[in-house]
Formats: C-alpha cells, structure tokens, sequence
C-alpha cells in the first residue's frame, strides 16, 4: 500500500509528510493530472483528490468555489476517477480519493470502490459519513484493497476516537479546530491535546489538517504530527491563476516553500 509505505519511509526519515488537498477538475478536468505534477515536483508527498460537490458543508468558500468551477466544467465521480488513472500513468505519488457521501452512494459504494482502486486510488475519506455508522461502507471500501482515514476533532470524545482509530488505516486526520476549511492566522491551542490523544487510541500515522497556510503553520504543526494537510492554501492559488499559464510553476513554488518548512522537522 503506497500510502502505508510513505509513513514508514518518512517516519525512518524523521520529517512530517506534506498532504495536498486540491479540488480535482478545477479549473478543468484535463487540467489537473498537470496540477498534482507540479505538487509532486514541489515536494507533496500525499495528495488528495476533492470530488467536487454542490452542497459542500465542511468546507470554507474557497473550495466551495473551486467546487463550483469543478462542476461547471463538468467533473464527476467517473472523472475523477479518469483523473487518477491519468495521473498513475505517470506517478507513484498515494492518492486519497476525498469526497461526500451524497456522490460516493449515487455511483455506487461498491462499484466506487473497485474503479478507485482500478484507476489508482489508493484510499477514500468520506467527510460527512459518520464513523458510528460506518461499518459496512468501511467493509465494502477495504474489500477492494483501500484504505480508509476518518476525522476527528477537538470536540470529538473518546469514544468516538476509538472508533476512528478502528476504523482508520494508512493514517487519521485530525481536524485542527472546529469550524469549516479555510486559511487561518493561528494554530488551535486544543490540537496538542488531540494528537495526545489519539496517539493513546492508535498506532496509525496522524495527519493535520484544517487552516494550515504558511511554511512557519506547517513547520509548527509537523512538530507535533506525523503529517501536514494543506488545502485551501493551494486552493487559492488555483483561484488567483485560473486562466494563467504559470499555474503549474505557481502551485509547485508554493508547494516547495512548505515542503522546505518540513525538511529537518521530526515529527
């Protein structure tokens, strides 16, 4: 599993990885495969592909508008999963396949999870799926050879982490303050306190995610986890070089100053 073997080589390397979040078919479909190239090239170590969707409500106006562009020039769940079978043709880079549930059970959970897994896809999150009810939707997703990474928060309780340590492999993200996605100035002082305690629930690498920005934010959170999300950060950048031909350059010049942030950083 590529994404089970990165944390072991970057755990061996003593850094953090850093995760991108971008929001797959902005501004086009045949775009993106380019997108994840120059994030690759800029150091990302991780990227997760945003299905996009009308309604997404974890989720701050930047990647509500990169979803809006995603489904104007009309992506959906099977050209996402093109997107990752062309991205594969030319990439090892783990793949998280990151969507709500809404699309995942019009396509089909066990047909998703079979052409994720054709396509290249090496694991799903679920945003809005709730891990008290997850047990089957977790079955069908494992079964065709997945990984799946569920959420938890500073509210979260203890019971809950439990259930995300079950039903989390590859890694966990945990949410770094309550509230939707979105570039913010200052850590949340709570997170120490989560990583505290979902390292007492599992040995599964943690990753951080939610108002992640600048390389001193990444740096700060890589001291405490095992991974650094960064979404909206790299979202706006689309945004702000949407007809540009100096996207690509722009993304991986962004991702190279976080990635820069990590090196040397033991997580």
């Amino acid at each position: 599993m590529r994404i089970k073997a990165l944390f072991q080589r970057l755990r061996e390397q003593k850094r953090p990885a850093l995760v991108a979040y971008i929001t797959a078919g902005d501004p086009s479909p045949d775009r993106t495969a380019d997108l994840v190239a120059a994030l690759e090239r800029g150091g990302v170590d991780l990227v997760e592909l945003g299905v996009p969707f009308s309604d997404p409500i974890a989720d701050g106006p930047v990647i509500q508008s990169a979803s809006e562009r995603a489904l104007a020039a009309g992506t959906s769940v099977a050209s996402v999963l093109e997107i990752a079978e062309q991205i594969r043709t030319r990439s090892e880079i783990p793949l998280l396949l990151f969507s709500y549930l809404n699309p995942i059970l019009r396509f089909g959970v066990d047909a998703l999870a079979r052409e994720a897994k054709r396509r290249g896809i090496d694991g799903c999150l679920l945003t809005d799926l709730s891990v008290e009810e997850a047990d089957k939707t977790v079955e069908a997703i494992r079964a065709a050879g997945l990984d799946t990474v569920f959420l938890a928060s500073p509210t979260s309780p203890q019971r809950r982490l439990e259930l995300v340590a079950k039903y989390s492999t590859g890694f966990v993200y945990l949410v770094s303050r309550t509230g939707v996605t979105g570039e913010r100035q200052n850590i949340e002082a709570s997170l120490e306190t989560l990583v505290r305690n979902m390292r007492q629930a599992t040995d599964a690498p943690l990753a951080v995610g939610f108002g992640i920005s600048t390389p001193e934010q990444a740096a700060e959170v890589g001291r405490l986890a095992d991974g650094v999300v960064v979404g909206s950060a790299f979202v706006r950048v689309i945004e702000q070089n949407l007809h540009s031909s100096d996207l690509e350059a722009k993304l991986e010049a962004f991702a190279r100053s976080l990635s820069k942030a990590l090196h040397g950083v033991a997580a």
